[in-house]
């Protein structure tokens, strides 16, 4: 069945980028002169993905204006001849089919997907992390989407990090020689670690998935973690597989350090902008 679905969790409060987050949804923050928001939804519509569930709460108002059209704006940009512009401003609206769910249930990342639940019933879709942005030249979700196509393989964005970071992510054990998953644990200290793999916000999971995680009772931290299905249904004897980015990086942009990081990340490839700013950072460096 094709992918035409995408679940986004973008119900987050931020708190570790505050004051900045206090009145502003974090996946607004800017990278240059689009929000983070922005460049997750257009990795998604490069992949083909028609409608873009977004899983929200009470502050998150901003993503759904960013989305619509604002004539106002249209009209000035219009008169003022920036047709640019005008022709970015209106593309954001058409780009695809915005469905907006508040979330209900526990704290916990597998929560935006049983929100979601009713609108994916019984296909085949993507589920995103709203700050997590995948660089790559080729759309990280279309490579999943294109390997899922082959394979009809569930899968789960991988990527390795220091050993001493892994306590901060799901890390996945695999099979010999192979990219299916064996084990996945949230969180585990470094001594637990089974690899320096971690996951990230990005993985194809279907109704199967779904139907694990409702009987998934909450897990560290009294949370409701999606590994924790995923491992559930590992173990139940499910295929789950891990995907490593082909010619490309995961960037987290979640703190300050590494919200940093991936402005820098998309910076060195603006032509409009790169040269001057490696001259600056020459010039700061001495």
């Amino acid at each position: 069945m094709k992918i035409k679905k995408a679940v986004i969790a973008v119900a987050g409060s931020g708190t570790r980028l505050l004051p900045a987050t206090k009145a502003m949804p974090k996946e607004m923050l800017p990278i240059i002169d689009k929000p983070i928001i922005q460049l997750v939804v257009e990795e998604l519509v490069e992949a083909g993905i028609e409608d873009i569930i977004l899983v929200t709460k009470w502050d998150k108002k901003p993503l759904e204006d960013h989305f619509d059209r604002n004539f106002e704006l249209e009209c000035s940009l219009r008169k003022s001849g920036k047709d640019k512009r005008l022709k970015e401003i209106v593309r954001l609206s058409e780009m695809a089919n915005f469905i907006y769910v508040r979330q209900k249930g526990p704290y916990g990342n597998g929560t935006p997907v049983l929100s979601a639940s009713s609108i994916v019933e019984d296909e085949p879709f993507v589920y995103v992390w709203g700050d997590d942005l995948v660089k790559s030249k080729v759309s990280f979700t279309k490579q999943m989407v294109d390997d899922y196509n082959k394979t009809g393989n569930l899968m789960i964005g991988v990527q390795e990090v220091p050993k001493d970071q892994v306590d901060r992510y799901g890390i996945v054990k695999l099979k010999s020689d192979t990219m299916q998953i064996e084990d996945i644990v949230e969180k585990p200290s470094v001594e637990e670690a089974p690899s320096r793999l971690a996951d990230f916000g990005r993985m194809i999971l279907n109704q199967e998935i779904v139907d694990v995680l409702k009987e998934t009772s909450l897990g560290k931290g009294n949370e409701l973690w999606i590994v924790d299905a995923i491992r559930t249904y590992v173990q139940n004897g499910g295929k789950f597989f891990a995907k490593e980015i082909e010619n490309g990086k995961w960037l987290t942009t979640g703190d300050p350090l590494n919200y940093l990081k991936s402005i820098l990340e998309y910076a060195i490839d603006r032509e409009d902008i790169n040269g001057e700013l490696v001259k600056y950072f020459n010039e700061i460096a001495k």
